[in-house]
């Protein structure tokens, strides 16, 4: 059993370790890219899962687009081959010779989409028209972390066009409270769901909502992002349709994704000493059964087991450990690291008193449980991990959140030595981007309310209340 790095002078070293013993990725051949493990990739199914369902539920349907595109197709909106240039990897020969057209590995599916959607959209009878697609995306990373940053990361993206302006914001405005929901009440994740200033902006888009975590160390995590494209992707793709005027009229656009770094924010919110904590509602397993047995026991042990697994089935996703090739004390530190957030101990002594073990991996509080109240006593600590969960990382964020009216050159150092966010105040003055670079913070995100009466970087009255923070 390898002990995990100090999770509170050693973050980083922890994560990497956490990701790694828990088994939900490895490292690969190729650099920045990693393999999702299958616990790993079954907590990415729970998200899929759920988050598909909600899609559907709005009409959006999904598809599948090449992973190849052309590299004209990015090259048709300038700010958007400029945002992507430097990620971006080219397929320059196939099939043993070199290729009339470079190919770009997708980093965002935008120009394919919007290619296709100007054959599809001719009146506004198609519209609105909303896809999504579940796929990976390439785009080359200098400092990968798993989960955070690779260079192939999973995700999905959805795309959607609109017949007006009005129906494009409020569609990028619904799938940034969808995500946010999602995130609060199945990751017990509390996020900043804001604006992203222009200068932050997706490469190409009118407006960027983003949704900002707090990690354990006090840095922000950017969870995902809604995009209102507006009309300038339609022009450059030649997307038009006729109103109902008869006349020819550009689609808005909207784009908007989540990806599998949210499992990496997860690890980050909820984790311990012990390893990972994952949220019942978002676990893969959320009860784990072990019995406790000697030689001349096993079978009766385990032939209770099966039945107390067949009940427990009814109200939870549950495993049963009947290895025998570690002790108990082995197995309750492998699933402790897993983040399983109910075990669920059973032994002769158990049989005997009719009762079990039921211990909770966050706060590891041992119950003995009469056998006909197991179920019941399941379900009701799942409800209330879940919402301890929540509320700790609430707890968590407010000793991190500072609000203030000092300028940078006052609570800079502070930033730079101990992270944390800070909300301040800002004229819009560019020059504050590059001096926050001096303490490795950035413009989070801009929110909706005006409080703050000086700018944090010069001092004149502030035209924004922002965010500002270190970011992963």
């Amino acid at each position: 059993m390898n002990k995990l790095p100090n999770i509170k002078t050693h973050f980083a070293d922890w994560y990497q370790s956490v990701v790694y013993d828990a088994e939900l990725a490895d490292q690969t051949p190729v650099r920045g890219c990693m393999v999702i493990r299958p616990y790993g990739y079954a907590i990415w199914e729970r998200m899929q899962h759920i988050l598909d369902l909600q899609f559907k539920k709005l009409g959006i349907q999904n598809a599948a687009f090449p992973l190849l595109i052309p590299l004209s197709f990015l090259q048709k909106e300038k700010e958007h081959v400029e945002g992507f240039a430097p990620e971006v990897a080219v397929v320059s020969h196939a099939g043993g010779k070199e290729l009339e057209e470079p190919l770009v590995v997708r980093p965002t599916s935008e120009t394919i989409i919007h290619t296709m959607f100007a054959r599809w959209i001719h009146s506004w009878r198609d519209l609105p028209l909303k896809i999504n697609q579940w796929c990976s995306v390439v785009r080359w990373e200098m400092r990968p972390r798993p989960f955070l940053r690779t260079s192939e990361f999973w995700w999905q993206e959805g795309h959607t066009a609109h017949e007006t302006e009005e129906e494009a914001r409020r569609m990028a405005e619904q799938m940034h409270q969808l995500y946010r929901v999602f995130m609060e009440e199945y990751l017990a994740m509390p996020v900043i769901a804001a604006a992203k200033p222009p200068h932050e902006r997706f490469a190409g888009a009118d407006e960027t909502f983003t949704l900002e975590g707090c990690m354990q160390d006090g840095k922000a995590l950017q969870m995902g992002t809604s995009h209102l494209i507006s009309q300038d992707f339609a022009r450059a793709f030649g997307i038009t349709f006729q109103n109902r005027q008869e006349g020819i009229s550009y689609p808005f656009l909207t784009s908007w994704g989540v990806s599998t770094r949210m499992i990496g924010g997860m690890i980050m919110t909820h984790g311990d000493q012990k390893g990972l904590i994952i949220p019942p509602k978002i676990a893969p397993v959320q009860v784990v059964i072990i019995p406790i047995f000697k030689a001349e026991n096993r079978e009766r042990v385990l032939e209770a087991t099966r039945e107390l697994a067949k009940q427990l089935h009814q109200v939870a996703r549950i495993t049963v450990d009947e290895s025998d090739t570690e002790t108990p004390g082995a197995k309750f530190y492998r699933w402790e690291l897993k983040g399983v957030p109910l075990r669920v101990e059973i032994g002769m002594r158990d049989i005997d008193a009719g009762t079990v073990t039921v211990v909770d991996r966050p706060e590891g509080v041992k119950r003995l449980i009469q056998w006909t109240q197991v179920e019941q006593t399941v379900e009701d600590l799942l409800v209330e991990i879940q919402q301890k969960l929540f509320e700790k990382a609430k707890e968590h964020r407010a000793a991190q959140w500072v609000v203030t009216d000092e300028t940078l050159a006052q609570f800079g150092h502070r930033l730079a030595e101990n992270n944390g966010f800070y909300e301040v105040g800002w004229s819009g003055d560019e020059k504050a981007i590059v001096a926050l670079k001096e303490f490795g913070g950035t413009i989070r995100c801009v929110l909706p309310t005006h409080q703050r009466k000086r700018c944090f970087y010069n001092g004149s009255e502030s035209r924004y209340d922002i965010v500002v923070a270190k970011a992963y």
